[in-house]
């Protein structure tokens, strides 16, 4: 693996985790003084996470960045069809939740589910441990 390669993957899971960290921060803060364009803010840098870790999994086995959501989700496909541990980890599936609960419904529906919101925080940090594990491999 080129050292670029190697920059630009390390370069996107941190770009993920502080993507992550900062949504954590706005989150709280959006609670604490009832800021709904804070918590929506909240949500659409939990979505970056997301889409920054997918775009580190995808570069590390096919090579690519690639462009576009659709694009992300036919790549991961063919990532599940080719390793069994993406598949198991249900990485497309997750990467769609995300994009409709924190992207769509959030972000530009509006949707407010503070409850979902606190679940979702987990899950993306389970998301992106889950890719880095799959990055050692």
């Amino acid at each position: 693996m080129s050292s670029e390669k190697i920059l630009w993957i390390k370069m996107f899971i941190d770009d993920a985790r502080n993507f992550l960290r900062k949504d954590v921060e706005e989150f709280k803060e959006g609670l604490k003084t009832n800021d709904q364009y804070k918590i929506c803010d909240a949500a659409e840098k939990m979505w970056n996470a997301v889409i920054n870790a997918t775009n580190a999994l995808i570069l590390h086995k096919l090579d690519i960045v690639p462009a576009s959501h659709w694009e992300r989700r036919k790549l991961l496909e063919k990532l599940e069809d080719e390793d069994p541990r993406i598949e198991e980890l249900r990485i497309r599936d997750r990467y769609g939740a995300g994009e409709r609960y924190l992207h769509e419904m959030t972000f530009y529906d509006g949707i407010i589910d503070i409850d979902m919101l606190k679940r979702e925080i987990a899950k993306v940090e389970k998301y992106i441990a889950d890719i880095e594990s799959l990055l050692k491999h």
